[in-house]
């Protein structure tokens, strides 16, 4: 057995004693009365309720405490700015020790929630710090959301302060964020005490007393004082809001203690990163992703930590990840699918990471989408060799998990004594901590490669939700994610749809309501985007299901070709596409149409919008050309969106002039 599926038995086994283990790596002032506490008839736990821990003495003051003050805690690197720099774990606390002064002197205490709307610079990691020293909630918007989001976040959260820059910057332009915050807090029945502004070089802006705006910089530059350590009770560490395109977001919430151990092990035991490594997540500090791996595992470990502002490509160029490898020495590289995509679109053959020196780089996780095999064997066999060779160095990890989880339910680890083969196309084996199971619609578990929903049993691992914000007798959390399954199990709904192989691996192929009903015949659209990008000139495809009078639902793909590629000629790719449908998945998973597109739309976080894919087919299909759809407020570039519309209602006119018609049919 490896160590990976033994720690994962141990922790549905004796989740007590296998989680006691992991925090007694870590100081707590109070030690807790048990590591977990569990109702299961009410669905409700708590992991070390009891107990006092400090954040910050555990991510910060404990490494300067041993010696390592000198070593790096956080890298800067701003190739939009042009920028870097450098703060070592003893600057680092003395950065958070003043700025939670200058909090403490704005009224916040534990238990205040702080509103942080920031870009990515290194002010905003030691806000939130700060945050945590004070035992505060933070709870972080997306730089540049849209006023109206983030004035639902205010509204929910009921900051004492909100915290923001003069600016942020989003390749070549910058975009003046104090507009926005000022929008959003009229917008909102509540309003904070202060509003504390950060003057970047990029934008100076006029403050207004009359709205309680402070300037950041001069507050920092005069206070000397410092603050003692603050330990805190086991309360929520923070709030994070998941991005629902209509009503109220849902804030979820994980409480200190279980947030820290589970993070301590993942970054250990999954990530593979100890004390001195260098991790870089080229994530942000809005999303899960970068609240778990930028800021709070890698310092709990004493790595370093890269803190990028850029994207992976455009900034300048689809070099940028690897000279930031090569310069910084970094271990782990941990992006979306989407970002390699990006580079592999710009650089068919990454020649540019040939011209740097990345022999410092152990691996590459994937998260945040379905990565599919060929992006993962493409980057292994060129990056690192071969899994199967003895030469290999290093490996591409898919792994996944959400905004509900916290960390990684499922991947390969890497920091264990054996590491477990990579499937390219699974999302590797459940994490210790959480109880995988894909179970049918009446949630019964499902034999080995038959797909159905994919479910947790409670209670969650430490890092996961324990509670949404602001929700009375948890009726929001069960109504979320246990009704569906209400009296059939109870199962934690995750929304995903895959399955279990005969060797244990999750193979995560779509969101549940992305699942496709052809003629009764339950498709993924993982699957047959699978099968599409066996084309050798097509670099990304999205299928969605199209509505049919007579088959309920068809396929329909919007591809976007390599860079290298020649657009095919009249129906040709459609041929060719489903030519590979046929072969590997059968007649009836053939496309009904194929559009091709120079880019889809996707959220900041670099997500694909399959929804509103979706919306663009049908509305198309039946006839409803120009109509608007719904777009999510975390939408990257809603330009994309007007071009999508356009090929895509371009080929059902055109299908429809050849038909005799208006309305193409299927």
């Amino acid at each position: 057995m490896h160590p990976q599926s033994h720690h994962s038995l141990q922790s549905l086994h004796s989740p007590s004693a296998f989680w006691h283990s992991h925090a007694q790596k870590l100081c707590w002032e109070t030690q807790y009365t048990t590591p977990l506490h569990a109702e299961q008839a009410e669905r409700e736990w708590r992991w070390f309720p009891g107990g006092r821990i400090s954040t910050t003495y555990n991510l910060v003051t404990r490494h300067v405490l041993s010696g390592r003050g000198a070593q790096k805690a956080i890298i800067w690197d701003s190739p939009v700015t042009g920028r870097k720099g450098v703060i070592s774990y003893a600057e680092l606390q003395d950065e958070v020790e003043v700025f939670a002064e200058v909090l403490r002197g704005c009224g916040v205490r534990e238990g205040d929630r702080v509103l942080v709307y920031m870009p990515m610079i290194p002010s905003c990691m030691i806000a939130l710090l700060a945050i945590a020293h004070l035992g505060a909630i933070h709870t972080v918007v997306f730089g540049g959301f849209s006023p109206v989001e983030c004035a639902k976040r205010i509204q929910s959260a009921r900051p004492k302060v909100v915290l923001t820059a003069s600016c942020g910057i989003e390749g070549r332009r910058v975009i003046p964020y104090l507009p926005l915050v000022r929008e959003a807090i009229s917008k909102s029945d509540w309003k904070p005490q202060n509003t504390l502004v950060l003057q970047r070089d990029e934008l100076y802006v006029s403050l207004d007393k009359s709205l309680r705006e402070l300037n950041w910089n001069s507050l920092v530059r005069s206070l000397k004082t410092r603050l003692g350590t603050a330990f805190c009770s086991c309360a929520p560490q923070y709030i994070i809001y998941t991005s629902g395109t209509t009503g109220q977001p849902k804030g979820i919430t994980r409480n200190i203690g279980g947030h820290l151990v589970g993070l301590q092990y993942t970054i250990e035991h999954f990530f593979g990163i100890r004390a001195g490594d260098t991790i870089f997540t080229a994530s942000d500090l809005g999303w899960v992703v970068g609240h778990s791996y930028i800021l709070y595992a890698p310092l709990l470990v004493g790595a370093t930590t890269v803190l990028f502002e850029g994207k992976p490509v455009g900034t300048p160029d689809a070099s940028t990840f690897w000279r930031i490898i090569s310069e910084w020495k970094v271990n782990v590289l941990s992006t979306a699918p989407t970002a390699l995509r990006a580079i592999k679109r710009e650089d068919p053959g990454l020649e540019m990471a040939k011209k740097f020196d990345i022999s410092s780089l152990r691996a590459i996780f994937l998260a945040g989408e379905r990565s599919e095999p060929s992006i993962v064997t493409d980057f292994q066999n060129t990056l690192f060799g071969p899994t199967t060779s003895s030469e290999r160095k290093g490996l591409v990890v898919d792994n996944w998990w959400s905004s509900e989880s916290g960390s990684p339910i499922t991947g390969i680890s890497l920091g264990l004594s054996q590491t477990a083969p990579i499937k390219p196309g699974s999302a590797g084996m459940p994490m210790p901590g959480w109880d995988l199971k894909v179970v049918s619609d009446n949630g019964v578990p499902l034999p080995p490669n038959q797909s159905g929903n994919i479910v947790l049993a409670t209670p969650l691992a430490p890092t996961g939700l324990t509670e949404l914000w602001s929700d009375e007798n948890s009726a929001r959390l069960h109504s979320a994610y246990f009704s569906r399954f209400a009296g059939k199990g109870d199962w934690f709904d995750t929304g995903d749809a895959g399955f279990l192989d005969e060797e244990g691996y999750v193979h995560v192929m779509s969101r549940t309501d992305d699942v496709i009903n052809v003629a009764a015949h339950r498709f993924s659209t993982g699957s047959i985007e699978e099968a599409i990008l066996a084309h050798g000139g097509i670099g990304e495809a999205y299928v969605v299901g199209a509505p049919d009078e007579v088959k309920g639902h068809v396929p329909f793909a919007v591809v976007v070709l390599k860079a290298s590629s020649l657009p095919p000629q009249g129906e040709d790719l459609l041929k060719e596409v489903n030519d590979l449908v046929k072969r590997e998945i059968g007649p009836i998973a053939v496309l009904s149409g194929v559009v091709i597109v120079d880019k889809v739309p996707r959220t900041r976080s670099g997500k694909t919008l399959r929804r509103v894919v979706r919306a663009v087919v049908e509305n198309a299909v039946k006839g409803e050309f120009g109509k608007e759809v719904e777009v999510p407020a975390t939408v990257e570039d809603e330009s994309v969106i007007a071009g999508l519309r356009e090929r895509v209602e371009g080929w059902f006119l055109e299908r429809g002039r050849r038909g005799g018609g208006g309305k193409a049919k299927l």
